[in-house]
């Protein structure tokens, strides 16, 4: 099996991925915390991105839309412990404290090998050998004392991390020119511009008067018509970043769209 998961409790999990590269796209209902015990993590957002390496810990905030590839490295697999930081435990932990909520920007937190916050989640993985059920008790000590460190080593975390806003009616058109290269389903679209997915229907067709599946293939293909022809990225590197399921659905709908294969686009760039 290429990937696997182990889990403590339905919080704490310990992946480990063979194979050549694991893709996913993600706006997670929680906070993520993640040691990356090896291999590499690359994050792409709409405006940046990021490569973390063995050791590192990040924090991937709740309703970020990303793309995240996880990918072997150095003979060794792609070995991560993840925490979820739910809004139940949030609560409970910040019910005690007095929060000033700044105009923090909701990005990737980075905590490059910071001793605490690295053998706490350390700790961690001798409890993912144990055959009986993890004691709840215990898993919760794990992530209030996880949660306690990230408020100590980083002052900005607690306006993020004591948000529980949700996401409240956005422009449209703006958001979707930002992110439409996220495989996301329309209903997550909705939701994250503050809309069910009636509205986000209805007020995308009078912002675009196209449907959003047609939209999103158009723009998702000039795109990779751009990354292939301007950034000389391959077939490969390109499908993954622009939201297409496979390589083959990414070659099948190019080839329907402009009449020849990325691949063979690439080779009459290659002899221009």
């Amino acid at each position: 099996m290429d990937y696997q998961v182990n889990y403590i409790n339905p919080e704490i999990k310990l992946s480990n991925y063979t194979g050549k590269l694991f893709k996913t796209e993600a706006a997670f209902t929680d906070h993520l915390l993640v040691w990356l015990i090896s291999g590499e993590t690359k994050i792409i957002q709409a405006d940046e991105s990021f490569v973390f390496g063995p050791g590192s810990t990040f924090l991937i905030p709740r309703n970020q839309l990303a793309t995240i590839i996880n990918i072997p490295k150095d003979g060794l697999p792609h070995k991560a412990v993840a925490m979820h930081l739910s809004a139940e435990r949030l609560r409970a932990f910040y019910n005690q404290e007095s929060i000033k909520q700044k105009n923090t920007v909701s990005k990737i937190f980075s905590f490059h090998k910071h001793p605490l916050l690295e053998s706490c989640l350390a700790s961690l993985i001798p409890y993912f050998e144990m055959q009986e059920n993890f004691p709840e008790n215990i898993a919760s000590l794990k992530i209030t004392e996880a949660i306690t460190i990230l408020s100590a080593i980083d002052k900005d975390i607690g306006s993020i991390l004591a948000n529980f806003d949700e996401p409240y009616k956005i422009d449209l058109i703006s958001f979707m020119e930002k992110n439409f290269m996220f495989n996301m389903s329309l209903e997550k679209f909705g939701y994250l511009t503050g809309r069910s997915l009636t509205t986000f229907k209805r007020d995308f067709h009078k912002a675009f008067s196209i449907t959003p599946q047609r939209w999103l293939t158009k723009k998702r293909l000039e795109l990779a018509y751009y990354q292939l022809t301007e950034k000389n990225k391959k077939p490969v590197e390109v499908y993954y970043e622009t939201g297409f399921e496979n390589l083959s659905h990414f070659s099948f709908a190019f080839k329907k769209q402009f009449g020849f294969s990325p691949t063979t686009l690439q080779k009459i760039k290659t002899n221009s």
